[in-house]
């Protein structure tokens, strides 16, 4: 059942179901989610460029007196704001003996080892050569190009997103043990929304699907790379009981460690929820491990919606509280397909 009519400005966006269907007797998907249509988006989705950029963190994260740190593919990297207020980083260990900078403080844009001292102002010192780093005022990426092994970019390709002083933005970060490729075809999958998050979406009809419409090739470069290779969906997210909001969302895949949802009709039309996968490395046991950084950027016409930003110290918990109920299922999917791709058992 398709979300139906759109909700116009000045109406409420909230919608009563007609009747509330039982999660075992909603409408089966697994007809249409077929493995091979999944598996062609993401082998088109893995095959475009990343010109070596990883996403970090988040901005907010990147503070004036510690650094942001973490492990992308077994390498250890640190970045902070220098005293220009701009962002820095480099190898994650002090080349005098080792120490980890992620533990170290920032002094007047300067990076302070914690063990001996040695300062660190973002130039190339004693064998510690600095990386690239981007700021895109939502996220923080690193280059590595040692581990993309890619033709490098400039800049990371960021998603086309609403104005930064019009939205509500939210990032969560979680972790789990499979690969970006398992993360990424999760996000590929969106038969599975109103079966697997009942508590989230109901109604879900994916109208467009790759390789079934008119946009399937999935070419082009630059900021339009991979926006005709497509998943159009209808759904609605469930509130309370039989109150929903219902939505047209789209779903592409930009790069091959990121997948982006955008409301293209409804409540909400042109926020954007972009999920991007950065490889940590193995863990203990040697198996892969993943983490999950997903941007939310919510944005609405409606005359309320500044005093919605104005609350967003107090919203932001509630976002991240969401998008990690929902991610605690997703990476369970994630990892669930890489343990099967991992012993050849994986369909398709």
């Amino acid at each position: 059942m398709s979300a139906g009519p759109r909700p116009r400005r000045g109406r409420s966006p909230l919608r009563l179901r007609r009747r509330a269907v039982p999660w075992e007797r909603q409408r089966p998907t697994w007809r249409e989610a077929r493995p091979a249509v999944i598996a062609a988006a993401l082998e088109r989705a893995l095959a475009r460029p990343s010109g070596n950029w990883y996403v970090l963190g988040a901005s907010t994260d990147l503070r004036a007196a510690r650094p942001l740190s973490g492990t992308v593919a077994g390498v250890e990297v640190v970045v902070w704001r220098d005293a220009r207020g701009r962002p820095v980083g480099g190898p994650g260990a002090c080349p005098h003996l080792g120490a980890p900078l992620a533990d170290s403080p920032v002094r007047c844009g300067t990076l302070v080892c914690h063990w001996h001292g040695l300062a660190l102002d973002g130039a190339p010192f004693a064998g510690w050569e600095p990386l690239p780093v981007h700021d895109d005022g939502v996220l923080v990426w690193v280059r590595l190009d040692g581990v993309g092994q890619e033709a490098p970019t400039p800049a990371p390709l960021v998603p086309a997103r609403p104005p930064g002083a019009t939205a509500l933005t939210s990032v969560w970060r979680g972790a789990g043990t499979c690969e970006p490729e398992d993360v990424i075809a999760n996000r590929l999958d969106p038969w599975h929304g109103a079966w697997f998050h009942p508590y989230s979406f109901v109604d879900l009809t994916v109208l467009e699907a790759p390789g079934e419409t008119p946009h399937a090739d999935g070419g082009g470069e630059g900021h339009g790379a991979g926006e005709d290779d497509r998943f159009v969906v209808d759904v609605s997210f469930r509130l309370t009981g039989r109150l929903v909001v219902p939505v047209r969302a789209e779903f592409t895949a930009p790069g091959p460690r990121t997948v982006v949802m955008r409301i293209a009709d409804g409540e909400g039309a042109g926020s954007v929820v972009e999920s991007h996968a950065t490889p940590l490395g193995p863990d203990g046991s040697g198996r892969p491990r993943t983490a999950v950084v997903e941007a939310v950027l919510a944005t609405s016409d409606r005359p309320g919606f500044p005093l919605v930003r104005r609350l967003a110290p107090a919203l932001r918990p509630l976002m991240r509280a969401a998008a990690g109920r929902l991610w605690r299922d997703d990476l369970a999917y994630a990892e669930r397909r890489g343990y099967l791709r991992a012993r050849g058992r994986f369909p398709g």
